[in-house]
């Protein structure tokens, strides 16, 4: 999954502005892990001592999370976990897949030949890393691979907006879900035949089914880690 957009806004922030960013991402992660639970009070000092940063960066990552519905606010009491269902993740991979699947077809009538000679080397480096079993290397590839679909589809509005979607999820998730070899092997060649062909039709299909699968794959996951063991026998999705 692409985090173009995160990062360059990271290259162009001062650290001190992407403090409260590194909280919320490592809060996050935390509640989506199920580390923390729904309805769970966030105490500030052991963030603050987890990160290496002050009160304050902490009370405005805890804002960005609050903004985002991972956590809300009780007046006098501090920040508590949100709920989190299985919809929530359905959702946003709803639209990742859908910006990225119109992203993808723009590249297919832009792209370059020298972007698609990158692809093509990515390609290669992926199923070297593949045999080497390189899961890290497997998904820093993947990330590659995407970030330069979306520079070629020269939208960077639109980039912007899947990026603001993406970092809904903590990065070890999407290097988890990049490195399910079998998917990635036969979708990412396939992409990248619609792109060379100029076959905007295929290249958006492809990209939101790439996306899209990834949801069910993340929630059994989710599930396995013990994520809505409470809700057990209720029905609750």
């Amino acid at each position: 999954m692409t985090v173009d957009a995160r990062a360059f806004g990271a290259r162009n922030a001062s650290r001190q502005q992407g403090l409260p960013e590194q909280v919320a991402s490592y809060v996050r992660e935390r509640i989506l892990s199920g580390q923390v639970k729904p309805g769970e009070f966030l105490r500030m000092e052991p963030i603050c001592e987890a990160v290496g940063v002050s009160n304050t960066p902490v009370r405005e990552g805890m804002q960005l999370l609050r903004s985002e519905g991972f956590v809300q606010m009780v007046p006098r009491r501090g920040f508590v976990v949100a709920s989190f269902t299985r919809q929530d993740i359905r959702d946003l991979f709803w639209v990742q897949a859908h910006l990225a699947g119109e992203l993808a077809a723009r590249a297919a009538s832009r792209i370059q030949p020298e972007q698609l000679a990158r692809l093509d080397e990515i390609l290669v480096e992926h199923r070297e890393s593949v045999t080497a079993g390189d899961k890290q290397r497997i998904a820093d590839l993947g990330h590659e691979f995407h970030r330069q679909i979306n520079l070629a589809a020269d939208s960077p509005r639109l980039a912007l907006l899947l990026g603001s979607v993406v970092k809904h999820l903590p990065n070890s998730f999407y290097a988890t879900i990049e490195d399910q070899v079998g998917a990635t092997v036969h979708d990412h060649p396939e992409l990248v035949a619609a792109l060379r062909s100029g076959n905007t039709r295929a290249a958006r299909s492809l990209m939101k089914k790439h996306i899209g699968t990834s949801a069910d794959y993340l929630i059994a996951k989710l599930e396995d880690q013990g994520m809505w063991n409470e809700e057990a026998g209720t029905g609750r999705s």
